[in-house]
């Protein structure tokens, strides 16, 4: 496995990226959790079912997930990630692709300059988004730009983003609702609905029934430890 992350607040306490952060990070602005950085091949993701929900690998048919170059480029050409705490439903019919959720977070792919890390959390201004489905499932791509990138100024809208062609990797050609047309910024509210499945393990939302201790979260990363040799004491 290509790593495997897990957050921390400013209290060094585990947190759920998936339910502590706050979808909002200002007035028209997201808060993304980078789960690819930029130039990177490894397929990582938030594990929605997972106790913490960590940042790992994402496993295709049996095999750890990786992306394919496409020259000049190596890996992901932009900051791949998700917007927290949003989820894709398994049980609701996507109407535009005609497909259900896939059980994860908004996926979002940030083309600032700034290579990022993984794990790291970052505000963006949304630029626009893309309908497709892989595989069967909707896979709605939010296009944004970090408010911290030196040309964040001049990206307000998805006219100024110059478009690529997404091509499949060893996989049936991806399809796109709406004739593949990008489209303009939307905001979409949900109603609450259930998880089905999501692991709700966090240490710092206050009223959450799913709440534990620092101890506790600690307890569960600790078991997930492995190492390649034992340090010598």
């Amino acid at each position: 496995m290509s790593g495997l992350a897990l957050l921390k607040n400013e209290k060094i306490q585990y947190i759920s990226p998936f339910h502590v952060i706050p979808i909002f990070a200002g007035k028209d602005e997201f808060h993304m959790v980078v789960e690819v950085p930029c130039w990177s091949n490894a397929k990582m993701e938030i594990a929605t079912k997972d106790p913490l929900n960590p940042i790992k690998q994402d496993v295709n048919k049996g095999k750890l997930h990786h992306v394919a170059n496409l020259f000049p480029y190596k890996g992901y050409i932009w900051n791949y990630g998700a917007i927290p705490p949003t989820w894709k439903d398994p049980g609701h019919n996507d109407k535009p692709t005609g497909c259900c959720g896939d059980n994860g977070p908004i996926d979002m792919c940030e083309i600032g300059s700034k290579v990022c890390a993984r794990g790291e959390i970052i505000g963006v201004k949304v630029l626009g988004i893309l309908a497709m489905t892989e595989e069967g499932e909707p896979d709605w791509k939010v296009i944004a730009i970090n408010v911290n990138d030196p040309d964040a100024a001049n990206y307000n809208d998805i006219d100024d983003v110059k478009h690529l062609k997404l091509f499949p990797d060893g996989k049936p050609e991806n399809e796109f609702a709406f004739n593949a047309e990008f489209k303009d910024k939307v905001s979409l509210v949900s109603r609450k609905m259930n998880g089905k499945g999501i692991h709700c393990m966090n240490t710092t939302v206050s009223e959450s029934p799913f709440k534990c201790d620092p101890d506790a979260a600690r307890a569960i990363v600790d078991v997930d430890k492995w190492f390649y040799h034992q340090k010598n004491y």
